[in-house]
């Protein structure tokens, strides 16, 4: 363990910024877009494919040339902020990202449009740790930090489906260009309200020698990691490429460890990881982030595939779990989290959200929206609202200013490598049960007495697979909700002296959490 840093250097013993409520405008603005872009693409790949010519083959690298960057770079991102400090940090994040953007809307072609999404993964890597970094360190005051991570979780979590809707619209009104280009308003008015009013505290860098190993290890773990499942995707997870890249993310992230415990300034402190509050909200996160990606991807192409409908209906139709998600962020997590402790909120919040999960299980070819999948996307939001909000604040509490941009990372790599998992696990899930119960239907399939039944047939199995899928989502969910109650033992963030359960600072005297 390293010299306790003096009382000054606690974020809790800072002067509150009186233009904090200004920063965290432009703070969430630069969330809301990197989360966007998670989703907004994805709308607009089909559109994207056919101008620019892109082969059947090469398509999943307009996701994983963004995934694979993002991902492998996040705690490299996290420590330059650490490093360089976080405004500067965040805005110099704002501007690639911006530029980036540009040159994926100016694509003409398949190379030009890859090496933009590489790009802004690169710079989302710095932005995202430096956006809640800049958060943690901004707020201290329990109520505002409390009501401050509940803004910034409803963004977190409803920003995917927004990039729905969004996307949609885009692509559907004007051309798949524009899911690019609005980036760069965003991405402006980030820059000039961070430039304007975002400072942070004095005497939270750590200015240590960059650890050049611990780069390179975790940087090439976590791209081996994401890509294994990017691959287990598309040649199956017994395929020698996916077992040979699986095998080269635990022998790298295991001497990543090592070498972690033996430099002197390391990319992680292990203490950051291994605080057992900040560990399950890690682990429960990414797990509940997989979970998620299950209602995303399947009711998507459910919506648009089986019942027709159109980009921007579909995204419309996810507008109730957006204000579920405001809500339970907003008015539950933030009200209850200075006056009870973090588990009691993350999870209930997780198992009101898999209760949502296990309604969208039952789907079929002709599912009322209003009867079961309206009120299962209110319940997903609520609880992931109530959830994501004590997640994010106590993910990066307690910890020494020095280490908030790292500590933030990891909030992030939870959940892009969740995200990666809940994609290639999923979907081959829902593949695997659909092909079966083709194979179980062959005969009747084969009798159809019309296109339109044979048809029918095909959507009930693509609906089996889906809800198969969904179900492996709602068990992840309460195993989320498990990790939770059972990790994260925190106090409440104002009850000094709480005993044992208190989330204490690595080595900062600061409030109990």
């Amino acid at each position: 363990m390293g010299t306790p840093v003096s009382q000054t250097d606690a974020p809790q013993a800072t002067i509150p910024d009186p233009r904090r409520w200004k920063a965290l405008i432009f703070i969430g603005l630069a969330q809301l877009m990197v989360v966007l872009d998670a989703t907004i693409v994805n709308i607009a790949l089909p559109s994207a494919q056919t101008d620019l010519g892109i082969s059947d083959g090469n398509r999943q690298w307009v996701i994983t040339a963004y995934a694979l960057a993002f991902g492998g770079l996040l705690l490299f991102g996290g420590r330059i902020a650490d490093l360089w400090g976080r405004k500067r940090t965040f805005i110099v994040g704002l501007t690639g990202f911006a530029l980036a953007s540009a040159l994926g809307g100016a694509a003409v072609n398949t190379t030009m449009l890859l090496g933009a999404r590489a790009l802004q993964g690169v710079f989302g890597a710095l932005l995202a740790p430096a956006a809640l970094s800049l958060l943690a360190v901004t707020f201290t005051e329990a109520k505002e930090r409390a009501k401050a991570f509940g803004i910034y979780g409803a963004i977190a979590g409803g920003g995917g489906a927004i990039g729905l809707i969004l996307g949609g619209a885009l692509t559907e009104y004007l051309n798949w260009r524009w899911t690019f280009y609005v980036n760069i308003p965003f991405a402006i008015a980030a820059i000039a309200g961070a430039v304007l009013v975002i400072t942070e505290p004095v005497g939270g860098r750590n200015r240590n020698k960059l650890d050049i190993p611990g780069v390179v290890l975790v940087t090439t773990g976590l791209v081996s990691l994401v890509y294994g499942f990017t691959r287990a995707e598309s040649s199956g997870w017994t395929a020698g490429s996916t077992l040979a890249l699986f095998a080269a993310a635990v022998v790298l992230l295991a001497a990543f460890v090592i070498v972690e415990r033996a430099v002197a300034a390391p990319l992680l402190p292990l203490r950051v990881v291994l605080n057992r509050n900040r560990g399950g909200v890690y682990l429960s996160l990414g797990m509940a982030v997989i979970g998620m990606f299950g209602l995303f991807l399947f009711l998507t192409y459910y919506l648009q595939v089986v019942r027709g409908y159109s980009p921007v209906l579909t995204g419309v139709a996810f507008l109730p779990m957006v204000a579920g998600m405001i809500t339970g962020s907003t008015q539950i997590g933030a009200r209850l989290m200075t006056r009870i402790p973090a588990r009691y909120l993350m999870a209930p919040g997780f198992l009101t959200a898999s209760v949502g999960m296990f309604l969208l299980t039952h789907i079929g070819l002709d599912t009322s929206y209003p009867a079961l999948i309206l009120p299962g996307l209110v319940l997903m939001g609520l609880g992931m609202g109530t959830a994501f909000m004590p997640a994010m604040s106590l993910a990066t509490y307690g910890v020494q200013p020095r280490d908030a941009g790292v500590a933030s990372a990891m909030v992030n790599t939870s959940q892009q490598v969740g995200g990666a998992i809940g994609t290639a696990l999923l979907n081959t899930i829902a593949a695997s049960a659909t092909t079966a119960w083709m194979t179980s239907h062959h005969a009747a399939m084969a009798a159809a007495a019309t296109p339109e039944a044979g048809k029918a047939l095909q959507f009930q199995g693509m609906v089996h697979g889906f809800s198969t899928a969904i179900w492996v989502s709602f068990g992840i969910l309460v195993a989320a909700a498990a990790v939770a109650f059972t990790f994260i033992n925190a106090g409440r963030p104002d009850t000094a002296g709480a005993g044992s359960g208190a989330a204490k600072s690595d080595e900062v005297p600061v409030l109990v959490h």
